[in-house]
């Protein structure tokens, strides 16, 4: 890569922005890969990529951290299988773990029933290959780097309880001869010389114990002895080590060619692997710097909502608009020093790095960033002692450098574009650069401290204005940036506020030139403006807001009302179907007593009879509709109503006396049966404006009941439950009959039945 290039990637911050990337992680093949991954100038690979991004964001939000462990380099490994070798116990126990990393991978990528939506990774996962027959050959054959277990094979578990036998008869032997003879030994011990057990005999006495001298003490007090006694026994038990030794490698090779015979699907896996991570990596990224994912475009345009430099505290810093490539291909900013000038052009030039790169930018949603083919930035002061360069003439190397490697798909970034030397001059050669970047409209963003380019922005097409507020009042910057108006030079306010005395500041005035006076006023003016305008906008926003508050709270106010009216209803609707059912109940009670009458009745007053129950069971189902009873009105108006007035309700079928007129709802209250209930006036007609049909047929049915119900009614042995429905029906019929008194006879006992029949119509009469 140019040097131009690395140095602007150098004074843009983004090698720290991949030093972080590294640090998230798990593997080192991933961090080799970040290296290698350069920033893309292709449009479709680029929105790949933040795709890629996006899907990691998804995944741990939904599911929690990726399982990325035991992601290792096999290279090395497969090519000693390759040639014929075979791998240790240690580098074993790693492609175990390589395996089981790959099958956890398999499954946490593999698409579900969830909302997750995924193309990229998923297809990472059908990639994947698991091995789990392999993976658990490793992990029960393999205990440790230096450790096989007995079940790795039946010989091995056999050689070493032999083994163990042999160290045991061993010890015994050698017990039994430090017991026996104490006085020779410097110590009542039995160790280990040279892979052999050995007892250490005082050197004074080493010719009374026979047997293999294997060692002597540094001090030569001390003689280790292999007594005679135990040297075959030894023997078998090195003999039997070199058959362990034998076996574990035969173990160690059948695994390595289980592990040989899936070397290239292995291999395969590593590449994905590596891949997951360094995506992963770049989700977590994006998740610690709070990003989202802009829109690309090829078209040189670039509109940064909100956007904030990932590498400044994101609760501390002020984030800015910046928008470059719309109407204008060129922006000059300018503002006082540390009023975050800076910070914004390495901001735009950051975040278009790592959206080339593949990484979300701390920016609001819908934020765009176009694709260039190069990024030059010139920041900051690269003056170099040794060269004996000055700021300006280090300036002007890195200035000479990018104008070597532009092209019009580049963005250029210069920071005090002609600062460091004549301010004449330099304003000069600064316009003359901007001029050379407008005529091959080359995306250009500019920090100045010169009157001259704030006019050439004001008065040239394709150029625009920016500043970074600052508070006179305060005399500190408000780290905005202001799109479109120039920046007003501050210092005599600033100077006056510090206390510098007026005379001096009057003095400094008259020696600038009347047309930097009255372009210092236009700016103040066109700074007081706006500022009055950004109060308007923001009282009107406020009030907006207000607005926006009160229209929710009384559309939340209009849903109650209309949840309470439906409740209203519901438990009218409620009502009235209790009233026909209750109603239904009783018409069914007189119609089953007249039905048993029926055969003592007469042809035509049987006759009559079945006109009543064709009736009734007529009116019942106009009445009734299931779980939706309504009111129906009246074919004619009513008119006004009086006091005692018996009505007629078209929807019940049921007459009541009016005990209140309509209230203020137009609900009339009425004395039905044992009820008093409100309904609607429009809903009741008068008793003379029935059918006489229908008042001949009930009349008919209420005198006959009449001539049956008796003045008393006995209820003694029932319970108080079955006592009240048949007292609701007796009264019902007593009352449709006209009997003035009844009697109702409930005994004594112990008094329950009378005293909850009591309290019961004592309730019902309330």
């Amino acid at each position: 890569m140019d040097e131009p290039i690395l140095k602007s990637y150098r004074v843009l911050e983004f090698d720290k922005i991949i030093e972080k990337l590294k640090a998230m992680m798990s593997s080192e093949l991933a961090v080799k890969y970040a290296d290698e991954v350069k920033i893309s100038m292709d449009k479709i690979e680029v929105m790949q990529r933040l795709k890629e991004t996006t899907e990691a964001v998804d995944y741990i939000i939904k599911r929690g951290e990726p399982p990325l462990f035991g992601i290792y380099e096999m290279s090395g490994y497969m090519k000693r299988l390759e040639i014929g070798g075979y791998l240790t116990a240690g580098q074993l126990i790693k492609v175990g773990d390589f395996l089981r990393v790959s099958r956890y991978l398999k499954t946490y990528l593999a698409p579900d029933d969830s909302d997750l939506q995924s193309e990229i990774l998923v297809n990472y996962a059908d990639g994947l290959m698991a091995f789990k027959k392999i993976e658990d050959t490793i992990s029960d054959a393999i205990i440790s780097e230096n450790e096989i277990a007995d079940s790795a094979s039946q010989k091995l578990s056999s050689i070493r309880r032999q083994i163990s036998k042999k160290k045991d008869s061993i010890r015994e032997r050698l017990s039994s001869m430090i017991s026996s003879g104490s006085e020779y030994l410097q110590d009542a011990i039995v160790t280990i010389r040279e892979g052999r057990y050995v007892i250490p005999v005082k050197n004074e006495h080493k010719s009374k114990v026979k047997g293999i001298v294997h060692d002597v003490s540094s001090s030569k007090q001390t003689v280790y002895i292999e007594p005679l006694a135990v040297v075959n026994i030894n023997n078998e038990l090195r003999s039997l080590e070199v058959e362990e030794r034998e076996e574990i490698e035969r173990i160690l090779q059948e695994i390595s060619s289980r592990v040989d015979d899936v070397r290239h699907e292995i291999l395969l896996n590593q590449d994905l692997l590596r891949e997951i991570d360094f995506i992963f990596a770049k989700g977590k990224l994006s998740l610690e710097y709070d990003g989202r994912k802009p829109i690309i475009n090829d078209k040189g345009y670039v509109n940064l909502k909100s956007a904030r430099h990932p590498l400044l505290d994101k609760k501390k810093v002020v984030p800015i608009d910046i928008s470059l490539g719309g109407e204008f291909t060129s922006l000059i900013i300018t503002g006082p020093n540390t009023g975050g000038k800076t910070v914004s052009i390495k901001t735009l030039g950051l975040l278009t790095l790592m959206a080339q790169y593949g990484l979300h930018i701390p920016t609001m949603e819908n934020s765009e960033i176009a694709i260039f083919d190069k990024v030059l930035a010139d920041i900051g002061d690269e003056q170099s002692i040794e060269q004996s360069l000055s700021t300006f003439s280090s300036h002007m190397v890195n200035i000479v450098e990018i104008l070597k490697e532009i092209t019009p798909k580049s963005l250029v970034i210069f920071d005090e574009l002609g600062a460091g030397t004549d301010p004449t001059e330099g304003a000069a050669l600064a316009r003359s650069i901007m001029d050379f970047m407008l005529r091959r409209k080359i995306r250009c963003i500019s920090t100045t401290h010169y009157n001259q380019l704030k006019l050439y922005a004001l008065s040239t097409d394709g150029v625009q204005n920016a500043s970074m507020e600052f508070n006179v009042d305060t005399l500190s910057p408000t780290y905005k940036l202001l799109i479109g108006v120039p920046g007003k030079s501050n210092a005599f306010e600033i100077s006056r506020k510090l206390g510098l005395p007026d005379i001096i500041i009057r003095d400094a005035k008259k020696m600038i030139s009347e047309d930097n006076i009255e372009f210092e006023e236009v700016l103040s003016s066109i700074e007081k403006d706006r500022t009055r305008i950004e109060e308007y906008k923001q009282a009107a926003e406020i009030e907006s807001l207000e607005y926006k508050k009160k229209n929710e709270k009384l559309k939340k106010e209009i849903e109650k009302l209309n949840q309470e009216r439906e409740k209203v209803l519901e438990k009218a609707r409620e009502e009235a179907n209790r009233l026909v059912l209750t109603t239904r109940e009783n018409m069914e009670l007189v119609i089953n007593e007249l039905s048993e009458l029926r055969e003592q009745m007469n042809s035509a007053q049987a006759r009559k009879l079945q006109e009543a129950q064709d009736l009734y069971r007529e009116s019942f189902k106009s009445a009734q509709k299931k779980n939706e009873f309504v009111l129906e009105k009246a074919d004619e108006v009513i008119g006004e109503l009086k006091v005692g007035e018996t009505v007629r309700s078209t929807s019940l079928n049921s007459e009541g006396v009016v005990l209140e007129l309509p209230d203020s709802k137009n609900q009339v209250l009425l004395q039905m049966g044992m009820l008093k209930m409100k309904l609607p006036l429009d809903t009741l007609i008068r008793t003379n404006a029935e059918k006489e049909v229908q008042k001949t047929k009930t009349r008919n049915i209420i005198d006959k009941k009449s001539k049956y119900i008796k003045s008393e009614i006995d209820i003694r042995g029932n319970n108080f439950e079955d006592a009240r429905v048949i007292v609701d029906k007796y009264i019902d019929d007593a009352y449709l009959s006209g009997i003035k008194e009844i009697r109702i006879i409930h005994g004594k006992g112990t008094g329950v039945l009378r005293e909850k029949i009591r309290d019961y119509l004592r309730k019902t009469n309330t």
